[in-house]
């Protein structure tokens, strides 16, 4: 799969947002290495901390159907913003656990605007199980 089609996934994802309250419609969309696609887009409710993000959600909507941190291949995270659509520091948090760290994240935002990362470089320095 072209880094392009998870991006549109990731954008069709997005048009299942609920985003009352901020109008910041987010999608996104994760590959596993068998080629299911698994969608997610943030929703919100009226008290804030309790609002899940569109990526936390594509990553657990494949683990619900069985998926393992070994089967993530890439993701791809897209909103309309000015730079490529970064991951929040919660999103970060949970795929420094659950996603491989050299694995491809594709930021995005709807002009067109791709940035590739990953999560050695997002979040160098992540708290993990080892530090309880």
């Amino acid at each position: 799969m072209e880094v392009y089609e998870l991006i549109e996934d990731a954008k069709e994802a997005r048009s299942l947002s609920y985003s009352p309250y901020s109008h910041f419609a987010v999608g996104a969309a994760v590959i596993l290495k068998d080629g299911r696609i698994f969608l997610g887009a943030n929703i919100e409710n009226a008290s804030y901390p309790l609002c899940m993000c569109a990526e936390r959600n594509a990553i657990y909507n494949a683990m619900m159907n069985g998926a393992t941190s070994d089967d993530f291949m890439a993701l791809a995270v897209v909103a309309d913003t000015e730079y490529p659509c970064s991951p929040c520091g919660a999103c970060r948090q949970v795929l420094s656990e659950l996603f491989p760290h050299q694995a491809p994240i594709y930021m995005a935002n709807l002009k067109g605007d791709v940035q590739e990362t990953n999560m050695d470089e997002l979040l160098p320095f992540a708290f993990s199980g080892d530090d309880i």
